[in-house]
């Protein structure tokens, strides 16, 4: 990417991609009703970012009660969606700085910044929320965090990773611009 430059066509958007993908990531936790599960059958409990079910057995009727009604639930689902939110500004601001021809910076800059602060409202909820539904819930049989769980970790480590991108992305201003003079090993005798 660096060797061409940000004007290569294709390596242009790979950053505001790897921004969409992890909104697709957060929509897919923010949604997914696999933070928790029953490990081993009888499938007895499950529970998403915003309400838990269980069912007394196998062939039962779940029923579930919402986590809005607890202090920790609230705040988990809050922050959560607060760096969800920061994600997604931050996605609208990479593709307009993208689309730009001359590129800013410091704009680019600013976006990893926020990159980061969204992670840091994102594992603040990914950590409220196993913490206190351990311990303030009953829960029956082995039960384990899953996959709607997993694909909320992902989406705060995409946010760090790609805020270490767009802040270091100015520092090879001038290679990316194509300013610096190619250097050759060749010499001639």
């Amino acid at each position: 990417m660096v060797k061409y430059g940000l004007d290569y066509t294709r390596c242009r958007w790979i950053l505001p991609l790897l921004l969409g993908i992890g909104v697709i990531f957060g929509i897919i936790a923010l949604a997914g009703r696999g933070w928790l599960e029953s490990q081993t059958l009888p499938y007895v409990q499950q529970a998403s970012l915003w309400q838990n079910c269980q069912r007394p057995d196998q062939g039962g009727e779940w029923s579930c009660e919402s986590l809005m009604g607890y202090a920790w639930g609230r705040a988990a689902a809050a922050t959560y969606l607060v760096g969800f939110l920061l994600l997604v500004i931050c996605f609208a601001l990479a593709i307009i700085a993208f689309a730009i021809d001359t590129l800013r910076f410091n704009f680019i800059r600013g976006i990893g910044g926020l990159l980061f602060v969204a992670a840091v409202f994102s594992i603040m909820g990914l950590v409220i929320y196993p913490v206190k539904f351990s311990s303030e819930i009953q829960m029956t049989g082995i039960n384990m965090f899953s996959w709607a769980y997993g694909f909320g970790w992902t989406t705060a480590i995409m946010e760090i990773c790609l805020g270490f991108f767009f802040c270091c992305l100015p520092l090879y201003e001038d290679q990316i611009l194509g300013n610096v003079k190619p250097t050759y090993f060749y010499s001639s005798p």
